[in-house]
């Protein structure tokens, strides 16, 4: 089986953070989520992956120098999501092809949604949800995408909006009309397969995990959240009484004042009397000493 898994963006949202690394390898518990994405999917059993990268790329091509199932597509000009996946279409084989963002945590079944999609014998199966904040794309209840932009307005009673969850399937002859080397998003082209008279069907997710990353506050309340569920924190070292954790290899002052929830990576090193509250301390990072640091991410 097939995937992509797109991981080129400019994540512009987190700024500053974006400067030093980019999204994808924003660790979550201290795993990048990259590794979270990737390990997913070889236990879901798709043993071909491509990974597009062009901000701060160098650091995803470190990072994976040594996946031998991992094919990297450096993207010199940024391709958007459309000319990404018109890029490594020659690695898809003809074959359907799992297409997932980097930037996102979820507990989606990449091999239901497979199997699902390839079973239907449908030319894109799009996974979407319930998601308040998201929700645009208009619905048939029958499982049709209608639009891609609609509010509640223009809904008919057999119709609803959903949030697409950065997750679909696709078959290479759907890419194939994408330009090559160009810009261009991949919403955009399935726009205007709807409108030639195509039809995008979609799984709709529900009782399953999904949170966006891409504002601070966003990242910071996934841990927050995930910093509460012991089974999320069982390989890590818990340093308080709350919800606060450590990796390996931290060195934590005296007089230090760890409050309400966070996470300190590995070799990190916290200052004598800080103050850390509601944070995530990258791995490395130095907190001085006395330094007060609140709903804030330290790197």
């Amino acid at each position: 089986m097939k995937a992509m898994i797109l991981a080129a963006g400019f994540g512009t949202r987190l700024l500053p953070f974006t400067n030093i690394r980019p999204k994808p390898l924003f660790p979550i518990l201290g795993c990048p989520l990259l590794r979270i994405v990737i390990e997913r999917l070889r236990q879901s059993g798709f043993s071909s992956i491509v990974v597009n990268t062009h901000h701060l790329g160098h650091q995803i091509v470190e990072y994976l120098r040594d996946e031998k199932d991992i094919f990297i597509q450096e993207e010199n000009a940024i391709l958007g999501t459309g000319g990404g996946l018109r890029m490594a279409l020659d690695k898809f084989a003809g074959e359907p092809v799992l297409v997932v963002n980097a930037d996102l945590y979820h507990t989606l079944d990449y091999k239901y949604i497979y199997d699902k999609h390839v079973a239907s014998q449908n030319q894109i199966t799009m996974v979407m949800h319930d998601y308040g904040r998201f929700n645009k794309v208009k619905v048939k209840k029958n499982g049709r995408i209608k639009s891609f932009s609609a509010t509640p307005t223009m809904l008919l009673p057999a119709e609803e909006l959903l949030a697409f969850t950065g997750v679909h399937v696709v078959n290479p002859g759907v890419l194939s009309h994408i330009p090559l080397g160009q810009f261009s998003n991949i919403i955009d082209h399935y726009s205007n397969f709807i409108n030639n008279g195509g039809t995008i069907q979609f799984i709709k997710s529900m009782d399953t995990t999904w949170r966006d990353i891409g504002t601070p506050a966003d990242y910071l309340d996934l841990h927050g959240s995930l910093l509460k569920d012991v089974n999320e924190v069982k390989h890590l070292m818990p340093v308080s009484k709350g919800q606060f954790f450590a990796d390996q290899n931290v060195s934590i002052g005296t007089n230090v004042a760890l409050a309400d929830w966070g996470m300190i990576g590995a070799g990190a090193v916290i200052g004598d009397n800080a103050h850390l509250e509601r944070v995530v301390v990258w791995d490395g990072a130095v907190v001085e000493k006395g330094a007060v640091h609140k709903d804030t991410i330290i790197c």
